[in-house]
Order: structure tokens, then sequence, then C-alpha cells
């Protein structure tokens, strides 16, 4: 005669301790979604300023890919994860989707000064960096990814980029790897689409900036 269920008993969702390794990686991706949530709510209500968001909002969506990698044979999408379990989080959503911290993605407002050449000559070098990638024959997210993010990352450094015309760009852009496995590869249709950026500020910076290459005297 089978013995009857105890209702204080603890239900196990595994048996072997790979099952185990298998919950306890689901768990903790949920767990990095309601606190990205979270952290993205307290930015946008001013409970924490950019300089406490941005380190923390960087360090989630790095775990966040680590956990990615270990659950991908039990999550083959992020939504998909996110409407099994219920998850109302629109914010992490976007996010996760972006790839980047909001104060990359809508830039900031930098301390003007000396700086500012320095990032208009890394910017540039960031966009060219990116261009030979492309026609070295770069196509999988793993190559293009981190080269994007590090452009974006200049962009966001000058005051006014979120109405220049290429940011908009560059973040469906980083959204569209984003969603891609590490191996994915664009198709030739989309290298080059990529590959016909606008006109791109950063560009016009360099065309009017004043202590640019461009402008200083030839030297006899």
């Amino acid at each position: 005669m089978a013995s009857a269920l105890s209702l204080d008993e603890e239900v196990r969702l595994y048996t072997t301790n790979t099952e185990r390794e298998r919950y306890e990686s689901l768990a903790t991706l949920y767990g990095i979604i309601v606190s990205l949530d979270y952290l993205e709510r307290a930015y946008v209500r001013d409970s924490i300023n950019a300089a406490q968001y941005s380190p923390a909002c960087t360090r989630l969506l790095s775990q966040y890919k680590t956990m990615l990698k270990l659950v991908s044979a039990d999550v083959p999408n992020l939504e998909e994860f996110m409407r099994r379990y219920k998850m109302d989080h629109p914010a992490a959503l976007h996010r996760l989707k972006v790839g980047v911290p909001a104060t990359v993605e809508h830039a900031s407002d930098p301390e003007k000064g000396a700086e500012t050449s320095k990032w208009v000559a890394e910017t540039t070098q960031s966009f060219i960096t990116f261009m030979d990638a492309l026609k070295l024959g770069m196509r999988a997210k793993d190559q293009l990814h981190p080269l994007l993010q590090v452009l974006m990352t200049g962009y966001s450094k000058f005051k006014g980029s979120a109405e220049w015309e290429g940011r908009s760009k560059i973040v469906q852009w980083l959204i569209t790897l984003n969603a891609m496995k590490a191996s994915d590869e664009i198709s030739d249709e989309q290298t080059r689409q990529v590959g016909k950026p606008p006109k791109l500020p950063v560009v016009w910076l360099i065309l009017d900036f004043p202590v640019t290459i461009r402008h200083r005297p030839r030297v006899p």
C-alpha cells in the first residue's frame, strides 16, 4: 500500500546533480532579470544616480550573458522564458535586448573640456574599426557585437548625441545582434545595410572641431 502524501514534505524538482544544477541556473537567470528590472526602475525614478547605475547594470548584463550560455538548451530566447514563468518585467526585457546600460543608450551630459578632442578621435577610430571588420568578412555576432558596443559607448559621451541620426541605427543593430547566438552570422543583405551608415555626427565633429588634424596648420 502506497504511503500517504505529506503536505509538509518538500517536493524536489530534481533527482540528480545535473538536474539540480539546471534548475539552479534557471533560478539564477530569473533572479538576474528581476534584479535588472528593479535597477532600471530605480534609475528612472532617480533613486540611484548614473555612477551607481552604470556599473551595476553592466555587471547584470554580463551575468545574464554568462547564464544564458549555461541554459541555452532550456531557454531558446528571452521572451519565451519570461512568458513561461509569467515574468512581467518590461524594463529588464528592453535593457537585455539593447545589451548596454541606459547611460550608453541615451547620451548623458559629460563634463566639457579637453577630453572632447580625445573622444572624437576614439569614437571615429571605433567607427573605422567596425567598418574594417565588415570589409574583412567578419559576420558573426561575437565578432561584431563588442565592436558596436564600443562605438555606442563613444557616442554616449557627446552631449546631444541622443538626437543624432546614427544613434537610433546603432541601437537597432545592437538589439539585432544581441538577439543572435554567439556563432550566428548576419546575412549578406544585413551586411550591406549596416555597411551603408548615415552621415555620422562623429564625422561632422571631425570636420568642425577646431583641434582636429583637418584644421591644423601644415608644418613646413
